[in-house]
């Protein structure tokens, strides 16, 4: 199959966002935004998102990777992933103006950038589908007991820190420092409001959703603790539009090309689907 990746630039507001489109010869009429994750680019960590673009186009899919306004190539003042909106509205509406075969949008997103299409995609009938690896859904209580739960305990019984404290060069007071500070972040009051408007943004959403999610990260865990810890999270989770799959001993960014080939084979098994 023939594939093409042709240079955009498309206006979004005073600014200009940068951005490459992948395209197969015939493209179907569903087509995939990457949303970047920063602060990054539209390459991605170890090159991910070009990869991606060119296994999913070689199956038929139209891909868009763009820079938010501040990021990579395009102007503008750099901002967070709860104020990029204007930014993926832009992105669809130009992806759809080029890319004429394609009717509606499946937005793929990394860590913040997951979270950033989960607050947008129920503004947007185009968007038809999410892929969310890794959702960012920190709060200081959530990382704080991610870490009691999944960095000290499973520390407190390896042998490497035991080794280093019999020779002399494990610092015992800063890591007890440590610990205390967390077990008191982990034990203040407040609510935790990203994961709260995260999940009102998934039941909003009526589109499908494929869930993807490491198994050596810390903000993969962070995740499926608060939707392990929240009925109503435990209910989103559970319907039969989220599809969910975890890759054991992935890094956060997938840095291996076995897990990044697994992650894209996931997300063109899925696209057909529904």
């Amino acid at each position: 199959m023939t594939i093409t990746r042709q240079p955009v630039a498309f206006a979004c507001g005073q600014d200009w966002l940068l951005g490459v489109v992948t395209r197969p010869e015939k493209p179907r009429s569903r087509g995939v935004l990457v949303a970047v994750g920063g602060p990054q680019y539209r390459a991605g960590s170890h090159r991910q998102f070009v990869l991606l673009a060119n296994d999913l186009a070689a199956q038929g899919y139209a891909v868009m990777r763009f820079d938010y306004r501040g990021m990579g190539d395009s102007t503008g003042e750099p901002r967070t992933f709860e104020n990029v909106g204007e930014d993926l509205r832009r992105a669809v509406d130009h992806f759809l103006d080029e890319v004429p075969e394609v009717n509606e949008v499946v937005i793929w997103g990394l860590c913040d950038a997951a979270s950033a299409a989960l607050f947008y995609a129920p503004q947007d009938p185009r968007v038809a589908g999410l892929v969310l690896l890794n959702p960012w859904v920190r709060t200081e209580q959530g990382e704080a007991r991610t870490y009691l739960k999944h960095y000290y305990l499973r520390h407190a019984f390896s042998a490497a820190p035991w080794a280093k404290l019999l020779r002399g060069k494990f610092d015992l007071a800063a890591s007890a420092a440590s610990l205390v500070r967390n077990l008191r972040k982990a034990k203040a009051g407040g609510t935790q409001s990203l994961p709260e408007r995260m999940a009102q943004g998934l039941a909003a959403f009526k589109g499908q959703v494929l869930l993807i999610l490491s198994g050596n990260d810390l903000t993969a865990k962070e995740f499926g603790d608060v939707a392990a810890s929240s009925r109503r999270w435990r209910r989103l989770m559970g319907s039969p539009r989220v599809v969910l799959h975890r890759l054991a001993d992935a890094s956060h960014t997938f840095s291996r090309r076995d897990w990044r080939d697994q992650v894209a084979r996931w997300t063109a098994a899925w696209l057909p689907g529904w």
